[in-house]
């Protein structure tokens, strides 16, 4: 009876982590998905609009929460760096543009945060964690080349260092594809 009753919680468990992500990150290699999305100021923001610079696309959960506070800190510490690199940072959650631009004014960022609160362009990238009635965006980032290729997924995120990985992949892909760095 309970060998019967831990296979019941393993399969439970197991079928509640496959589908809490909608969909799978797309590969890198492929065509980054494109979007249109408004910032905190309420601009419309496109992928296509940074053809010719390397994009860092990343979601994460929630304005305002503290590893995501840690993140977007780390990243507008580093922006500097990121424009040497020819790279723009993108952050996207499902929060609104008002909570964006609250953030963004409390924690003094001033790099584009991406609102999906229709879930459309999370969802394209396989970053949508569904829990039960609520759903946010996944710790994931993407980094796009050019030409709008991903060059590199992030599917496993520690706030406190990953700006640093960013930039450390960004010299490494920039090394090895002549004519794309700045």
């Amino acid at each position: 009876m309970r060998l019967w009753m831990v296979l019941l919680i393993l399969v439970i468990f197991g079928l509640g982590w496959r589908f809490a992500f909608a969909g799978s990150p797309p590969a890198a290699g492929t065509l980054a998905p494109e979007f249109t999305l408004s910032s905190q100021d309420g601009t419309p923001i496109s992928l296509k609009d940074f053809r010719g610079e390397w994009v860092v696309l990343y979601f994460y959960p929630k304005d305002f929460t503290s590893g995501c506070t840690v993140e977007a800190h780390n990243f507008q510490r580093d922006q500097e760096q990121y424009a040497q690199k020819n790279a723009v940072v993108l952050g996207v959650s499902v929060d609104s543009v008002d909570s964006h631009k609250q953030f963004c004014a409390k924690e003094g960022l001033n790099f584009k945060l991406l609102a999906d609160p229709d879930h459309k362009v999370v969802s394209a990238y396989g970053s949508l964690m569904n829990f039960g009635i609520t759903q946010i965006a996944a710790r994931h980032t993407f980094i796009i080349d050019p030409q709008g290729k991903i060059v590199r997924a992030y599917t496993s995120v520690d706030p406190n260092k990953h700006s640093h990985e960013v930039l450390a992949a960004l010299d490494e892909l920039q090394k090895t594809s002549p004519g794309a760095a700045k």
